[in-house]
């Protein structure tokens, strides 16, 4: 019998043996290789790739076709899943690798055009040019390492088949970068429904224009009925909950600023920028230092993109911030009621046009969807499977109606050493909406507001929906790129864009979903100080800076009233904290906790009642939001004080009382009896989720995190999410901090969130992000000595026996 067993024992113990051998090498065979020689086709010459400690390739080429080629194929072995991943969302194709729960993703992403618009725009393109070359090239190499490499880990786990790349998914994930900016499927609709369900009164506290020419009003044709209600609730639930479903990164903000040699310790121009992007693993930058004869460049590249979209040189550098104008108009139109397939445009019924998609799901019938366009752009309300709702709604969005020669516009731009190089550049960007900040080593700085800004009838007020059936939907034109706000060379030395309504010197309008002013005021607090020499030094302490007014403001004329209805000694004594506090979010400090809860507790117990529980968690992902509350809080007469669901009418006092009363009992449930275990680093933490983290187990495997989080909403280390209650998972914030002194660019600091790698198990999948939490920084290697120096191991990819010479 003992026999038996030890026999037994070891049997098994040797098929443990054997399966963790297994295991092991199938692991090795999904890793990065970065040593040794491998052969491309089409290379006309060897390509030396070194890597750095960080795992960031260095790629030396002979020329810009074998450069960007190789670009492609390290690109690849780093992040093939990520970029896979985003061209389904970008072209609706998720569901036939995630199944039906991704569907209605899918739906949307078809109805918003962006596929059709990529098939368009590809057919177009001058195959000539040198940015489609280089595309050219750089797909090449994806797919060059595609075919000779097994599949990432991921495509095993998910079934998911191997197929080229193309231009079509590039163009169509800078369609997912444009509608990731789009505020207006949540904010225009809960604006309309405000001001025709509530009224004047209530819109009062969003500090609108009341312009209600050429919007949907009640009693017009066009009007809203409760089911079209219900048909936008869903738009706008979905839209705010896609990229959050797919696992994948949103834009929501940015830093940047360019100061002049006057402003600096260096004498020479400081460029700073930290793009606010939501958290990812693998991040959304992927650096890469490319040279070739006449070119050389640390960029970061986003997937399937071979153009830097943040870059820097020796001789120039530049950032990008979001320009937040608005680019969307929701447009409903007027149906025909003897056939649906017509709506009214200028003063008669036109057909509408339609096409035939097919969502392939697993483990699902495919879904054919009927997809129709007015004159004013694709029928969004087309996105839901149940035809709720007699008002069509027209989407136009300026990524559909312009030429957008955004490849070329970057392509110039990761050459733009001038002004006017830059300049020109940035006038090719018309969607989505970017800021590009510039300085160069020759002292220069600029900013340009890059967009093609459209021209609206006068008292149009884009905030709102649209009427379909007037002229006053449609666009006159575009104005002049001109036109659009913009700076070079400031006297007062320093260029500062954050996200905020700029003011254009030309006078065009410039409607918009913009961020709250103030982060940008804090940082120009911070940098006009004329006492302070800027270097990269100083200019991290601006980067990190976990401070802004915006709770001062909110609490200037609520503290009075909370101190009387406040009796509780212990919780007198954290509203003591709120009366002393400097708006700072450190990781020790209660305050924070106890503010940020009190802010939705003081939304939801003013405006839940009036929106509904649909509308009101629509809200809270708006920007508008953010700008009313400062605004309630002074008017202690706003109807939104008032409960409609008791029969008192409640005042501003009643209403702050049950908002602090439902923030002490939150937190005491959430995070403990004690206010001592109530700090923000406790309850503000950052995690970075895979595609595949809803998977459970897996989350455990790929997510990195949790780490508690510093800074908080809106303040300049914007590390934040909606408003909503404890405890809060960051979900954007800094997507890199960089910082570059042109009096040795070679010296330059940056950060990844987590790492170089998307490959689980690699070295570099998560080795920067401690240091990036904690607020640290990394060179960004750029001369020849500190690569060489830096160098940790070297890859040459070679011409095949059969390429070009």
């Amino acid at each position: 019998m003992k026999r038996t067993l030890k026999i037994a024992a070891l049997l098994f113990a040797t098929l443990l043996m054997l399966a963790a051998a297994a295991a092991a090498w199938y692991i090795y065979t999904k890793q990065p290789q970065r040593t040794g020689s491998l052969t491309l086709t089409q290379l006309t010459a060897p390509v030396s790739v070194r890597y750095d400690e960080r795992g960031v390739p260095h790629i030396r080429a002979e020329n810009e076709a074998d450069l960007y080629r190789a670009l492609g194929y390290v690109h690849a072995q780093d992040r093939l899943f990520q970029m896979e991943m985003v061209r389904r969302l970008a072209q609706g194709e998720l569901a036939e690798v995630l199944g039906p729960k991704l569907a209605d993703v899918d739906r949307l992403f078809r109805t918003l055009g962006i596929r059709a618009r990529a098939q368009t725009y590809v057919a177009s393109m001058d195959k000539t040019s040198p940015a489609a070359r280089a595309l050219d090239a750089y797909l090449d190499g994806v797919n060059q390492y595609q075919a000779t490499h097994p599949a990432p880990m991921e495509f095993d786990l998910l079934g998911i088949p191997k197929r080229p790349f193309t231009a079509q998914d590039t163009v169509a994930v800078s369609g997912y970068l444009a509608y990731s900016f789009a505020a207006a499927f949540r904010t225009e609709p809960v604006l309309t429904h405000v001001r025709d369900k509530l009224g004047a009164a209530y819109l009062k506290v969003f500090d609108l224009d009341w312009h209600p020419e050429g919007v949907v009003t009640p009693g017009t044709t066009a009007a809203m009925n409760s089911q079209d209600w219900g048909k936008l609730d869903q738009l706008a639930q979905l839209s705010h909950e896609a990229l959050e479903m797919a696992g994948l990164p949103q834009f929501e903000g940015s830093n940047a600023w360019a100061l002049s040699g006057s402003r600096t310790a260096s004498g020479k121009p400081l460029l700073a920028g930290d793009p606010h992007i939501g958290y990812s693993a693998p991040s959304v930058w992927y650096e890469a230092h490319l040279s070739a004869p006449g070119f050389e460049l640390y960029g970061h590249h986003q997937a399937l993109n071979p153009m830097a979209l943040l870059g820097h040189n020796q001789q120039f550098g530049w950032s990008l911030t979001m320009f937040q104008n608005d680019d969307i108009d929701l447009i409903a139109e007027k149906a025909n009621p003897d056939n649906p397939n017509q709506v009214w445009y200028h003063g008669q019924w036109v057909d509408l046009q339609s096409r035939e998609e097919t969502i392939l799901v697993k483990g699902a019938a495919p879904i054919t969807l009927t997809l129709r366009r007015s004159p004013h752009g694709p029928i969004i309300t087309d996105a839901f499977k149940d035809s709720l709702g007699k008002t069509p709604v027209a989407m136009w969005w300026a990524f559909l109606e312009t030429e957008n020669p955004i490849l070329d516009a970057f392509y110039e731009l990761n050459r733009a050493d001038t002004p006017e190089k830059a300049r020109g550049a940035a006038s090719k960007i018309h969607a989505p909406g970017l800021n590009v900040v510039w300085a160069n080593a020759a002292g220069n700085i600029g900013w340009w507001a890059a967009a093609r800004l459209p021209i609206r009838p006068d008292n149009v007020n884009p905030s709102f929906m649209l009427d379909g059936s007037t002229a006053d939907a449609d666009k006159t034109g575009f104005y002049r790129f001109s036109d659009n706000p913009q700076e070079e060379n400031p006297a007062r030395g320093y260029i500062v864009s954050a996200n905020h309504q700029p003011r254009p010197n030309s006078g065009v309008p410039v409607p918009g979903y913009y961020n709250l002013f103030d982060r940008a005021q804090r940082l120009d607090e911070r940098l006009r100080d004329p006492s302070i020499k800027w270097d990269v030094k100083t200019s991290q302490s601006v980067q990190l800076d976990p401070q802004n007014g915006y709770g001062l403001r909110v609490l200037k004329s609520l503290l009075p009233v909370l101190n009387t209805v406040v009796p509780d000694p212990l919780e007198h004594a954290l509203l003591e904290s709120l009366f002393a506090w400097d708006g700072s979010h450190t990781v020790n400090s209660i305050t924070p906790t106890v503010f940020n809860q009190f802010l939705y507790e003081l939304a939801r117990s003013a405006m839940a009642d009036e929106m509904g529980a649909v509308q009101f968690k629509n809200l809270l992902g708006t920007r508008a939001l953010d700008f009313a509350l400062p605004r309630l809080a002074e008017d202690a007469t706003s109807p939104w004080w008032d409960n409609r669901n008791t029969p008192a009418v409640e005042s501003r006092a009643d209403t702050v009382k049950a908002a602090w009363r439902a923030t002490m009992d939150h937190l005491q449930l959430t995070l403990g009896k004690e206010p001592a275990g109530w700090g923000w680093g406790k309850a503000h933490t950052l995690t970075h989720g895979h595609p595949l983290a809803a998977q459970k187990p897996l989350d455990r495997l790929f997510n990195i995190g949790p780490f508690a989080a510093p800074g908080g909403r809106e303040t300049p280390n914007n590390l934040s999410g909606a408003i909503g209650p404890a405890p809060w998972a960051v979900s954007y914030g800094p997507s890199t901090r960089r910082l570059i002194d042109f009096a040795d660019a070679g010296k330059a600091l940056g950060i990844n969130p987590v790492g170089q790698s998307g490959v689980l198990f690699d070295t570099h999948y998560q080795d920067q992000a401690q240091t990036f939490i904690a607020g640290g920084y990394v060179a960004q290697h750029l001369s020849a000595a500190d690569v060489t120096a830096n160098t940790r191991s070297t890859m040459t990819l070679t011409p095949a026996a059969n390429s070009p010479r």
